[in-house]
């Protein structure tokens, strides 16, 4: 057997191809789009390496384009998660015990072909299945993915690299060994890049995992599963079910080998997940690891002195991008008086050039929300700020689920800082906007700090240092990740970890060490070259 102490790949993040009108790119993922829509496809279950179809068909319908059928997928019961854990059980061992290189090697390459052959038909399957603009999907199924592959790979042997201090006559060091069990991820559809990070985390530091993908992200799902597999991954290693929450969490949370879950989701979900797990804790063989990103009330904040062009496009970015539909969206906004009147019609300006239709049409900026319920949930506080005399919209508003789901980049100016949109997640291209006075701003900085329970992302502008340095320590709990003169979406992997605490989750940073070794069980191992040989140390021997 070769051995050494290996160099993986230095990790650096991936060029983000522009799609400009005649570009290589653009045409090739225009080409790959036509293809997608002119074949059904029936996307299996992934368990132990084989295909799982049940005959339990579920179809698939862009959220912009309802009359369009994309395929199906095969629907799973709670006998098909209790394959799942098997099949993971069966590979833990094998998996466990192969080289740290060899496990290396399959996520670079599954990074290689995510940035490489597989990169349109990975956009064009999440801009189909979630209704996602090219550039939106380009910077998320094809860049994050594969960053957060190689990043990841990195990570892991920086944690291998942690190692004690050995005094002579002994040697000092640390095993880190997978957690004792399976890991489960529960994943969403509004990153493909979360959703083939979040089970794949585990496996790189050699755990196996059982993967539920949600219902509305299973067709780009089933290409990431398709690019593992042609990566190397071994049979079982990661199982991919299509079952409802409800069905796998009734098997998983009541296994024995049930030794942590990566999670995505809603707040009200994890925080259910939680005391499931606490109720069930004392039938695991090991506490489990919770590792959760959650829900997210994100602001932007405004002082006198803020930049109202970059300000507007902060709001209109940070708040439409993607319709809204990222944890981090802005969907909160204080700004002075001063200022307003300065930077409403800037932002105006910008939302009136947006464009809103099928992501197919490279030139639109909005495409549809993700399903009918959350259509339904946005309309119904759209139309609750029509009545509501504490609220205005100011823009937008008009939905439409005749074609798609599509809903306006809507704007409501509040006079009430605790009013219903600026507490609750709405997930959706909505914002809302408090104007305060301007000696009011640390009155204001505590009704922000204190208005919702969340702190995933915020964003402060301004160009006083002495402003920002005073309103970035006011703010220290309030955000996970805390940005200045910019707005508070678009993390990248190995510049700013992501993740939040209070509501927002445990604020472990994905695609960082910090993350990867909540999927590591550490052993220490003390060993002593020449060991005592008598009880007695020095200070037993009598005077002289």
């Amino acid at each position: 057997m070769s051995t050494g102490f290996y160099n993986v790949p230095i990790p650096k993040n991936e060029p983000v191809k522009s799609y400009a009108p005649g570009s290589a790119e653009r045409i090739d993922l225009q080409k790959t789009i036509q293809e997608l829509r002119t074949i059904h496809v029936d996307l299996p279950m992934i368990i132990d390496g084989k295909e799982v179809r049940t005959g339990k068909k579920v179809e698939m319908h862009p959220p912009h384009d309802l009359a369009h059928n994309l395929g199906c997928y095969h629907q799973g019961d709670k006998t098909h998660v209790v394959q799942a854990i098997e099949a993971a059980l069966k590979a833990k061992a094998a998996w466990a015990n192969t080289p740290w290189q060899h496990r290396a090697a399959i996520f670079l390459k599954a990074a290689d072909l995510i940035s490489g052959p597989y990169r349109a038909k990975i956009n064009a399957a999440t801009m189909l299945g979630q209704s996602k603009n090219a550039y939106q999907a380009e910077i998320d199924a094809a860049c994050e993915l594969a960053d957060f592959y190689r990043f990841g790979v990195k990570c892991m042997t920086e944690i291998y690299a942690m190692q004690p201090e050995s005094t002579p006559g002994m040697w000092n060091y640390n095993e880190f060994r997978p957690l004792e069990g399976f890991v489960f991820a529960l994943t969403p559809f509004n990153f493909t890049s979360i959703a083939g990070n979040l089970p794949v985390a585990p496996a790189i530091m050699g755990n196996v995992t059982v993967w539920k993908p949600s219902k509305t992200a299973v067709y780009s799902a089933s290409v990431i599963m398709e690019v593992l597999i042609e990566a190397g991954l071994p049979a079982g290693v990661i199982n991919l079910v299509f079952v409802s929450g409800p069905v796998a969490g009734e098997v998983i949370f009541n296994h024995p080998d049930f030794a942590g879950i990566h999670f995505t989701g809603s707040t009200g979900v994890f925080q259910d997940i939680w005391k499931t797990i606490g109720t069930n804790i004392s039938r695991y063989k090991s506490y489990p690891r919770i590792v959760g990103e959650t829900g997210g009330k994100d602001f932007i904040f405004a002082d006198p002195s803020a930049d109202t062009d970059a300000l507007a496009t902060a709001i209109v970015r940070g708040s439409f991008e993607y319709q809204g539909q990222k944890c981090s969206a802005a969907s909160r906004a204080y700004i002075p008086k001063s200022i307003w009147n300065e930077t409403w019609p800037k932002c105006e300006a910008q939302l009136r050039r947006m464009k809103m239709g099928p992501p197919e049409d490279f030139t639109n900026f909005i495409n549809a929300v993700i399903d009918e319920a959350s259509f339904d949930k946005l309309k119904g506080f759209v139309d609750r700020a029509r009545k509501d005399d504490e609220a205005e919209v100011i823009y937008g508003g008009n939905c439409d689920k005749s074609v798609g789901y599509f809903i306006e980049p809507t704007v409501i100016l509040t006079k009430d800082p605790h009013y219903i949109t600026m507490q609750e997640e709405l997930f959706g291209p909505v914002v809302t906007i408090f104007v305060y006075e301007d000696n009011q701003l640390d009155q204001t900085l505590t009704l922000l700090d204190e208005t919702s329970p969340y702190a995933l992302t915020g964003a402060l502008f301004s160009q006083n240092r002495y402003s920002i340095d005073h309103i970035t320590k006011r703010l220290t709990n309030a955000a996970g990740n805390f940005y200045i003169n910019d707005k508070p979406t678009g993390a990248v992997v190995g510049q700013q970890p992501f993740g939040g605490a209070r509501g927002s989750g445990t604020n472990d940073k994905a695609g960082s060490v910090f993350n990867m070794l909540r999927w590591t069980s550490i052993r220490t191992i003390k060993e002593t070259f020449v060991p005592a040989r008598d009880f007695s140390y020095p200070n037993f021997l009598p005077d002289k």
